[in-house]
């Protein structure tokens, strides 16, 4: 029998990463000529993986939010990744919004890249979901550069990361 070669696909955010870029946006906001004064503010809840938008109006809340989506952008963080909640009404006539940090591939897109690895009919190919990651074996390393590339094509709604290759 042959040996296998397979890859996993996962897709997550580097915590360390959106620290830092949270540290930059609230330098930013500090200096900021029309946040003087206001009440806006970055949270972020590593434990939760989330983080919360604080801001005196809809206005600021969004020029906070776009800062924040610069900051991450710069640092490499996956803007796909990042589920923003609805606005809320908070403490002192301020609006907050609770922002989910993706970390794992979720069920609905796992299913959804195993049913488009079958419908390419790429031959010996398989896809297995194990927990939060994809598992793609074949016994050809060329097929699964084609499923890499096919892969890399689609938008499944997340970031994907291609890793733990073995040969």
């Amino acid at each position: 029998m042959a040996n296998l070669a397979s890859f996993d696909i996962t897709s997550g955010v580097d915590l360390q990463e959106v620290d830092n870029a949270v540290n930059q946006a609230r330098k930013e906001v500090a200096q900021r000529y029309d946040f003087k004064g206001s009440r806006a503010s970055i949270d972020f809840d590593r434990g939760e993986n989330n983080l919360t938008l604080t801001a005196d109006d809809d206005f600021k809340m969004t020029a906070l939010w776009e800062i924040l989506q610069t900051r991450l952008v710069r640092r490499g963080v996956p803007t796909k990744n990042l589920t923003p909640g609805d606005l809320e009404r908070a403490a002192n006539d301020t609006v907050r919004r609770v922002i989910a940090l993706q970390q794992g591939i979720p069920t609905e897109a796992a299913k959804e890249i195993v049913k488009f690895m079958k419908d390419h009919k790429l031959k010996r190919v398989q896809a297995a979901i194990q927990a939060d990651q994809v598992r793609v074996s074949s016994a050809s390393k060329d097929e699964l550069q084609e499923a890499m590339r096919l892969l890399r094509e689609h938008d499944f709604g997340v970031s994907l990361q291609f890793g733990n290759y073995r040969g």
